[in-house]
């Protein structure tokens, strides 16, 4: 996000998704939950692929700073980076499922709207790139013998256990639940 006007509609956007759905977002109703005048959201986005793409750009930034926050808490490499992965990835499971549950519920009413708006799937592929890259990164120091692959699974593995705990049938896992599950899926897939 480029102004704090184009953040706060970013913001009130992601809330409104997770609120009301899809269809409850449109540039009115964001104008309308933001206290801002009318036309406001339709000046900075004209169309509503604009401000699905100005949405989906907003979660990005804010998730991209939160992931690269925790990532810095990571061990450095060595004996004790397997146990620094598993603690950073379990805590920003965590967050994703209890503090930010707004974004999350926003980020997959974005991800089915990209199945059917190819403009939108190329800014959500873009977005999902400057996460796994950073874990395929993470993998590689960690000895990972295909860290690609091995990135794709983590993320996969751990799209999966948010999906269950936010918008599944499963329960919501504790902070050492997850780091538990983290540090054995990562241990089983290092060990080969």
């Amino acid at each position: 996000m480029t102004t704090a006007r184009a953040a706060l509609i970013g913001d009130t956007a992601i809330t409104i998704l997770a609120e009301r759905g899809m269809r409850g977002l449109t540039h009115r109703a964001v104008d309308e939950s933001a206290d801002l005048p009318s036309g406001s959201t339709s000046n900075l986005a004209r169309t509503r692929a604009a401000l699905l793409e100005l949405t989906l750009a907003r979660l990005a930034e804010l998730e991209e700073a939160q992931f690269a926050t925790l990532i810095h808490r990571a061990a450095p490499p060595g004996p004790d980076l397997l146990a620094g992965l598993a603690d950073v990835m379990a805590e920003s499971m965590h967050e994703a499922i209890t503090v930010d549950r707004n974004r999350t519920i926003a980020r997959y009413e974005l991800a089915l709207e990209a199945t059917r708006r190819p403009e939108l799937r190329k800014v959500y592929d873009e977005s999902g790139r400057r996460f796994r890259d950073p874990a395929i990164a993470l993998l590689t120091a960690a000895g990972s013998s295909d860290p690609v692959r091995h990135g794709r699974q983590v993320v996969a593995f751990a799209e999966g256990m948010l999906f269950d705990a936010v918008v599944g049938a499963g329960t919501t896992p504790s902070l050492d639940d997850l780091k538990a599950a983290f540090a054995e899926f990562l241990s089983g897939i290092l060990s080969h």
